[in-house]
């Protein structure tokens, strides 16, 4: 079970994280966004499937390949496969 935690660590930008087992909230409110928490809890479970480590590695890589391929960070950021998979579910 994950649990979520409230913190300003979360980049402005942003409205949440995850690091399983934990989503990172930027406010109280979020907690109770059920669309949001359900994008996040996607992502504990590529964590999950993947381990962590190799979640983030690959996320990373996928994002900087992205990022010289487009040379715009939403952009990039958007076709990450991870939040694709995350964005549509």
């Amino acid at each position: 079970m994950e649990k979520i935690v409230v913190t300003k660590l979360v980049p402005k930008g942003y409205a949440a994280l995850t690091l399983y087992p934990f989503i990172f909230v930027r406010k109280e409110e979020h907690k109770q966004n059920k669309i949001l928490l359900n994008h996040e809890r996607i992502h504990l479970r590529q964590q999950k499937r993947l381990f962590v480590i190799g979640f983030l590695i690959w996320y990373l890589l996928e994002y900087l390949f992205l990022l010289l391929k487009f040379r715009n960070h939403d952009k990039a950021y958007r076709n990450i496969s991870f939040e694709k998979e995350a964005y549509t579910n």
